[in-house]
């Protein structure tokens, strides 16, 4: 996305006349958006994109799922208040007493 807004900000520049990017030559103004677009293949095709669309949508169902339990008045799921045990604690009586 950095790219692309380079993109933008030196086509801008050049067609405004300022310093030296008016002398620029129109190959290197337009570059960056012909790099955006070799990036955006690249990462669509090593699914960098779609890992990442996941993550956010994993993060989202998770606050929504705590927000959920927490309107509801129960505890959210990685607290400890109420008296939890651990996982690993023993259960009363089955120690051998």
């Amino acid at each position: 996305m950095w790219l692309v807004a380079l993109g933008v900000l030196t086509v801008v520049l050049k067609l405004a006349g300022i310093g030296w990017f008016a002398g620029l030559s129109w190959w290197w103004v337009l570059a960056p958006f012909a790099l955006a677009a070799v990036w955006w293949q690249v990462a669509d095709s090593t699914g960098i994109t779609q890992r990442a669309a996941m993550r956010r949508a994993d993060e989202k169902a998770a606050e929504r799922r705590r927000a959920q339990v927490e309107a509801l008045g129960l505890r959210s799921p990685g607290s400890r208040r109420g008296g939890a045990q651990p996982k690993d604690a023993d259960p009363p009586g089955r120690d051998g007493r």
